[in-house]
């Protein structure tokens, strides 16, 4: 079964204890949360952040490695030793972010706007704070002081088209990826990272350069930034004087590595046609231009047939076509280049499925669901179980993708109705009492589902002053549409006031779904 996060648990593992000092400003502050709690959602967190964000970037694998060594350097001299991490995300958005624990990204959209080691050192020293001075944590803890929860749950930025899929708790990461840090937060990132930059032996300067082409693009309004980097990080000028500052006070000089940077990400660089065109084609894609996106991710194709995405989006084209044999086809291609990414396996679990292939299409499902639980994964699954007859482990799927707003979430939701309410009718229709003018007993009956609900019969349990107790079956007339409510008038009655419905209790029985 899916193994999922259970935020009680976090909520319990965040234990109060009192005051600490923090590692990096050596301030002392308010600490709610442990740091084996920092470091447990840290963990959990980092595998289905970076699939929702895009997957791992594997096609050049050197370029991760350089990456990570970079990070690695800077990592070194930080002020709070944990279990740091650095990934590249396979997103064309310009972003990065960071985790409780050390857990950091990079997307590939941001490397290819950087000029040199230094720039991406300043990035990664920026990150590495965050991390390090427990950025992420104090916003949970403001949730545990503002609502008594660690996370005010959200949904991931809005460059992440699976998102909004993802359920249960894969979606903590996406609030923490997207948290807006305070203005104090900024800047003491900015200032330490640049203290790590100098530290690691990185020209510092490089910070100041670096924030100075952030704000130019800000001001230019690119919608890639606006939906990456700079949600999360807004530059100003404010921040590049303060950097200046910054870079005044440490020693001048420094490795820039510009010629080594830009050796490093050559081969993104040369592919970055093919990923235009891959990006133009996924907005082709949804806007049901199928024509239009398979011509663009030929074209990708053409010029990097090693990526795995531009296989998918082929697969995606042929699955909106219908042509799920075609997508089978693709899907696998995609699969044998990176077989660590969620949407290949679902989207070819889910042409499986149309191609009645059930066992191969449940072992892709579920293959998916353990690297980013979904609802279009989770809610074919409950099909399949229940196609199976085994009800309860349908039940137990469709309750799982109901979690999402999404419309396999929606679908899902109608589904464990179907399922469910004959068997527990009170779960989905609430009942409400109170008395009318004459004090007779109303009964009201709420419907909470998004159906229409007919034939629902409610008993009520009268008991006396001598504790006997007494059972009236009732039938509410006609339908109950979604979200919608019924009155029945009893009776039954008359009472004293609506003090002496203490002893009146009353539930629902029995109801009918109007499909």
């Amino acid at each position: 079964m899916l193994k999922r996060l259970s935020i009680c648990l976090l909520l319990a593992a965040a234990v109060l204890s009192g005051c600490a000092v923090n590692p990096v400003t050596g301030k002392t502050e308010l600490s709610l949360v442990s740091e084996s709690t920092e470091l447990n959602i840290g963990q959990e967190q980092y595998l289905p952040s970076r699939q929702m964000q895009g997957g791992d970037y594997t096609t050049e694998p050197a370029i991760n490695a350089y990456v990570s060594g970079v990070g690695q350097r800077l990592a070194a001299v930080s002020d709070r030793k944990l279990p740091y991490e650095f990934s590249v995300i396979n997103d064309s958005t310009p972003n990065a972010w960071a985790l409780p624990g050390g857990k950091i990204a990079i997307n590939r959209g941001l490397l290819t706007e950087l000029n040199s080691e230094a720039e991406l050192a300043a990035v990664l020293g920026h990150e590495i704070v965050h991390a390090a001075a427990r950025h992420s944590a104090k916003g949970m803890e403001r949730g545990i002081l503002m609502q008594g929860a660690v996370l005010a749950v959200g949904l991931a930025s809005q460059n992440s088209e699976y998102a909004k899929l993802a359920v249960g708790g894969a979606t903590v990461g996406a609030g923490l990826i997207t948290q807006k840090y305070s203005r104090d937060a900024e800047r003491e990132a900015d200032y330490y990272g640049m203290q790590y930059m100098a530290r690691a032996g990185y020209d510092p300067r490089a910070a100041v350069e670096l924030q100075e082409t952030f704000v130019r693009l800000s001001e230019g309004r690119r919608s890639d930034w606006l939906s990456g980097l700079f949600a999360s990080h807004p530059p100003s000028m404010e921040r590049v004087a303060a950097n200046r500052q910054t870079a005044l006070a440490l020693a001048a000089g420094g490795d820039i590595g510009r010629e080594r940077y830009q050796q490093q990400i050559a081969p993104l660089v040369q592919a970055q046609d093919a990923y235009d065109a891959y990006d133009e084609g996924r907005k082709a894609l949804a806007a049901g231009q199928t024509e239009k996106a398979l011509k663009l991710a030929e074209q990708a194709l053409a010029a990097q047939p090693k990526e795995a995405l531009f296989h998918a989006l082929r697969g995606d084209v042929r699955f909106k076509q219908g042509r799920y044999q075609d997508a089978v086809v693709n899907y696998d291609r995609a699969v044998q280049r990176n077989n660590a990414y969620f949407h290949y396996y679902l989207q070819r679990g889910l042409a499986l499925q149309e191609l009645g292939q059930r066992d191969k299409a449940v072992a892709d499902l579920e293959r998916s669901t353990k690297l980013l639980p979904t609802a279009p994964a989770l809610n074919a699954l409950g099909k399949s179980s229940l196609a199976k007859g085994n009800r309860a482990q349908a039940k137990q799927y469709f309750a799982a993708a109901a979690e999402s707003q999404s419309q396999p979430g929606r679908e899902a939701a109608a589904a464990l109705v179907r399922l469910d309410l004959p068997d527990n009718p009170q779960q989905y229709l609430k009942v409400r009492l109170g008395l009318d003018r004459r004090n007779y007993l109303l009964v009201q009956v709420v419907n909470t589902t998004g159906m229409t609900v007919a034939d629902v019969d409610v008993v009520v349990l009268l008991t006396d002053a001598a504790g006997r107790r007494r059972q009236i079956p009732l039938r509410v007339p006609g339908r109950i549409g979604p979200q919608q409510a019924a009155r029945l008038a009893t009776g039954i009655g008359p009472f004293a006031d609506t003090q002496a419905l203490r002893g009146v209790q009353a539930a629902v029985t029995g109801a009918r779904l109007v499909e």
